[in-house]
Parts: C-alpha cells; sequence; structure tokens
C-alpha cells in the first residue's frame, strides 16, 4: 500500500507517463486526462485499488465504475462483444461512448468495479495521453471522474486537486479537456435491445441510427454508472433557465444572456459543454449564495448539458 503525501503533478511527457504506469501497476491512484473529463484511475485487477476510488471520492459502494480499455479487442477480452457492440465500437471508439455489456465470467476485474452487477461498463477513450497510459500498463484501469462524490465533475488538474488534493497520488497535468461533458452510456442488454443511461456527447439519434429505437426501461434499477439523480453538485441552491439573475445570485450566462461568466457568448453549444463544469467551479466559489444559469438549447450536445444542469440543481 503506498504511503498518503500531498498529491504530485506530473507531465504529459515519456517520464511522467512512465511514473503514471508504476504508480498504477503498484495499486496507487492517478488523475488522468480523458477527452471527456478527468479521471480517477485505478488497476481495475486490484480489489484493493478500486476499493481506494471508492475511498477517495467518498462514492456509494452501488455506483459501478467504468473501466478503460487500450481497444476494442482488450474489451472483447473482459465482456460478451456481440455484433452491434462491434458496430458501435467501429463507430465511436476511440470516444466518448461507454458500452455496458455482460462480463465475461472469466474476465480477471475486481468486484467492486461492477458493484455486484453481471454487466460491465467499458469504453476506449480517445486522448492521446490516456492511450499512451493504457498501451503502456497494459492494464484495464477503473476510472470515474477524479472528483469527490457528488461535486462538480473536473475539467483540469486544478479542479481535480479541489477536492481530491492529499487523497490520490498524482495528476497528469494535460490541460483543459476537450468535450467537458461525461460520455455517452448506452447498455447493450440480452434481450437484443439497447438502452441509452447516461446523455453524453454522443447522442441517442446517433445510436437509433445504428440500433434501430430504444427499448424502454423496465423498473428503477441501476444497470450502470452515471444513473444517479444527484451528481456535478456545486453545494448552492441552483436555479435554471434564466433571464435575468436576482441580487444575491451568480449568473452563468449563454448566448444574449451575459452573465457574470457564460458558458458561450457565441451560443455555440460544444463551447458550452466543454466549459460546463469550469462555469460552475467559478460560479461555487463565487460569493453570491445562489446560482442561476441561463437557457441553453436542447439540440445535439446541449441535451447533455441540461441533463447535468438539471442533476446538479437537483
Amino acid at each position: 500500500m503506498r504511503g498518503k503525501n500531498a498529491t504530485e503533478r506530473i507531465a504529459p511527457d515519456e517520464a511522467g507517463i512512465a511514473s503514471a504506469c508504476a504508480i498504477l501497476a503498484d495499486g496507487g491512484l492517478v488523475a488522468v486526462p480523458t477527452e471527456t473529463v478527468y479521471g480517477l484511475a485505478a488497476r481495475a485487477d486490484s480489489a484493493e485499488a478500486v476499493a481506494r476510488i471508492y475511498a477517495a471520492k467518498g462514492r456509494p459502494s452501488f455506483n459501478p465504475l467504468i473501466v478503460h480499455v487500450a481497444d476494442a479487442e482488450h474489451a472483447a477480452r473482459l465482456t460478451r462483444f456481440d455484433p452491434r457492440a462491434r458496430l458501435l465500437a467501429e463507430q465511436f471508439w476511440p470516444g466518448p461512448l461507454t458500452l455496458v455489456l455482460p462480463r465475461s465470467e472469466g474476465a480477471e476485474l475486481a468486484e467492486a468495479v461492477t458493484a455486484g452487477l453481471e454487466t460491465l461498463a467499458i469504453r476506449v477513450p480517445a486522448h492521446p495521453v490516456m492511450q499512451q497510459i493504457l498501451h503502456a500498463s497494459g492494464l484495464p484501469l477503473a476510472a470515474p471522474s477524479a472528483n469527490r462524490s457528488e461535486a462538480i465533475s473536473p475539467t483540469t488538474p486544478d479542479h481535480v486537486l479541489e477536492t481530491l488534493d492529499d487523497r490520490i497520488d498524482a495528476v497528469i497535468d494535460a490541460g483543459p479537456s476537450e468535450r467537458g461533458v461525461e460520455s455517452t452510456i448506452v447498455a447493450l442488454r440480452d434481450s437484443g435491445g439497447w438502452g441509452m443511461l447516461r446523455l453524453g456527447p454522443i447522442d441517442r439519434d446517433e445510436i437509433t441510427s445504428l440500433l434501430g429505437p430504444e427499448e424502454a426501461k423496465s423498473g428503477d434499477r441501476i444497470e450502470g454508472p452515471g444513473q444517479l439523480g444527484r451528481h456535478y453538485a456545486p453545494g448552492k441552491p441552483m436555479r435554471l433557465n434564466v433571464l435575468k439573475a436576482e441580487p444575491d445570485e451568480f449568473l452563468i450566462g449563454y448566448g444574449p444572456v451575459a452573465g457574470d461568466i457564460s458558458l458561450s457568448p457565441t451560443g455555440d453549444v460544444n463551447e458550452a459543454a466543454s466549459r460546463l463544469y469550469a462555469c460552475l467551479h467559478t460560479a461555487a466559489r463565487a460569493g453570491h449564495p445562489r446560482i442561476a444559469v441561463a437557457p441553453v438549447p436542447l439540440a445535439g450536445v446541449g441535451a447533455a448539458l441540461n441533463d447535468r444542469l438539471r442533476r446538479a440543481a437537483s
């Protein structure tokens, strides 16, 4: 077990990647860059390492983790990778799509990764630094967002350290995340149907065009990560779809609604998604006791953005 020291900030160069791989191989925790948000990585085949993720985040043990692998071939060794999965992998991997698939019987993974489910949430990330870590380490890496549970997701190393400094071994400083919103999660069910478990950069219509209509969900059981109703909370009351803020509100603007800070002054929903968590972090640190957010359209990634805002305001 690694000793408890101040969190090290690592450069995303050859030496830094080697250092990160050594920490991970030893069962430590490293905050890693992905194209969506920063993830808190540990080797997914070690029960002790995965337990440290839950402890560092204060994450409920019934909330499963996403496992990141280098390519679809590795994913196929850990899950029952049917033709639907291969079709989606060919279209969207590497990229911001997580698939929830039946776990292979011989998959050597810590039980806590799946939180007692018979399925595994898995994805191949596109970020070049994360790809280098996955290839160099050869490990499957469990990596939920690198923040305390229910806190705002991190899109920069500084965001990571706001809630996890001294709780993890290292953070790789590779600058801000490009996408800024967590991956889309799609469950491929044994029934032959599929379900969207979490909205993200890849929208429902893109999946429907490949797999046909979505299957209605039966019951309220958790099928994979990203299904908790409250998440991404800034620690203050938050009001949505606001055109004019009250005096005690910090206004996050969009388009023609300027605000104290703006998701996108030009009304670009992709820019808004990439800036969402940075703006929430700024609002959380502001002296105002409440937060207001301007209306954001639902088109494209705007659906995922509004989903995160609703959860933050719940």
